[in-house]
C-alpha cells in the first residue's frame, strides 16, 4: 500500500513538472546578437538581447567579442548574426569608404547606404562615441598639449599605441596623418584589452581613444581637442538584416526601447563599472534596463 501512494505521489511530481514546462514560453525562433571586442559594445549587444527576450517570443544566441569592426560586419552579412551594435562614422567611413559629415548628414548617409545592402538602422540610443586622442596629464603638461595641432608639432617625438584596425582604418591614422600632418616616431598596433596598461606603464605616450570609454576617467587621461574636426560623428545604435525585421516585426519596436536612452556620461559610467570594478557586462547591462523601468 505504501508503496502504492508512492508510486501515485511520484505520478503527481512529474504530471506538475511537465505543466510546468509547458506553460513557459514557447520560442518562435532564434535571433543571433553579437558584438565589437570592447566594453561597450558588449554591453550595448546584452541590452538588445536582454529586452529581445523579454518583450518577444523569439530565443536570442549571444556571440559577443567577437573581435574589430571588420569582423563583426563580415558576420552580418553572411548571417552568422543578425543584429549588433554599430556607430554611423564606423557604417559611413569604413564600411563603405564614403565621406561624413554632420551627425544629421552622416545619419541620413547610414541610412541610405545600409539600404542597398538590405539593411537598417532602426534606432539610435542617444549617445556620440567619437574617436579621439588620449595621454597622460604629465605629457600633457610637458608639451602644453590640449589640441590635435599642439601635438602635431611634437608628434615626431612620441610613440603612438593604437588597436590594429585603427592604423588602416581610413578614419583612423591613415586620415588623421594627412589632415593633421601628423607623424610619430613609431605607430604600436596592439589589442585594446592591454592599450590603456601601455600608456600608464610609458611604454607609448598617446593612445587612440573613444570618448566615452571608462578607462579615461579610471586612468584620469587628458583627452586632447580635435581642433580641425577630423573624427566624424559615431552615434551608436543597433544594425539589423531587412530579412530579420520582415520575418519578425515585432523587433523594430524593441530595438527602439532604447532610442534616447543613453548619453555619454551614462555610456562612460557603465562602461566604468566593467573596466575597473570588475562587474560582469551582463550584469551591468541588466542593472540598467532595470533602472530604466525597461525590463
Amino acid at each position: 500500500m505504501k508503496r502504492s501512494v508512492s508510486m501515485v505521489s511520484l505520478l503527481l511530481v512529474l504530471i506538475i513538472a511537465l505543466v510546468g514546462c509547458s506553460s513557459g514560453k514557447e520560442s518562435k525562433g532564434t535571433i543571433t546578437i553579437g558584438s565589437k571586442n570592447f566594453t561597450e559594445n558588449i554591453l550595448l549587444a546584452h541590452m538588445l538581447a536582454d529586452l529581445i527576450e523579454k518583450d518577444t517570443e523569439l530565443a536570442v544566441e549571444r556571440k559577443v567579442n567577437l573581435g574589430g569592426s571588420d569582423i563583426a560586419w563580415k558576420a552580418l552579412k553572411s548571417n552568422d548574426i543578425q543584429l549588433y551594435p554599430d556607430y554611423t562614422g564606423t557604417i559611413v567611413a569604413n564600411y563603405y569608404q564614403q565621406e561624413t559629415g554632420t551627425a544629421e548628414e552622416t545619419y541620413n548617409t547610414t541610412i541610405e547606404l545600409l539600404s542597398k545592402d538590405k539593411l537598417s538602422f532602426p534606432s539610435k540610443f542617444g549617445f556620440n562615441n567619437t574617436y579621439t586622442l588620449a595621454v597622460s596629464k604629465e605629457t600633457a603638461e610637458k608639451y602644453h598639449l590640449k589640441t590635435f595641432s599642439d601635438l602635431t608639432k611634437i608628434s615626431n617625438e612620441l610613440v603612438l599605441g593604437c588597436e590594429f584596425e585603427f592604423k588602416d582604418r581610413p578614419d583612423g591614422y591613415p586620415g588623421l596623418e594627412k589632415t593633421y600632418e601628423m607623424t610619430f616616431k613609431k605607430v604600436n598596433a596592439m589589442d585594446r584589452g592591454i592599450m590603456y596598461r601601455s600608456l600608464t606603464d610609458k611604454q607609448v605616450d598617446v593612445i587612440d581613444a573613444y570618448s566615452t570609454e571608462g578607462q579615461i576617467k579610471v586612468n584620469d587621461l587628458v583627452i586632447l581637442e580635435d581642433d580641425k574636426g577630423f573624427f566624424p560623428p559615431y552615434h551608436a545604435g543597433a544594425l539589423i538584416r531587412d530579412d530579420v525585421l520582415a520575418k519578425y516585426p515585432e523587433l523594430e519596436a524593441v530595438l527602439k526601447k532604447l532610442e534616447g536612452a543613453l548619453d555619454e556620461q551614462t555610456m562612460q559610467d557603465l562602461n566604468a563599472k566593467v573596466d575597473s570594478e570588475g562587474l560582469k557586462a551582463e550584469t551591468v547591462a541588466k542593472d540598467f534596463l532595470k533602472e530604466k523601468g525597461l525590463i
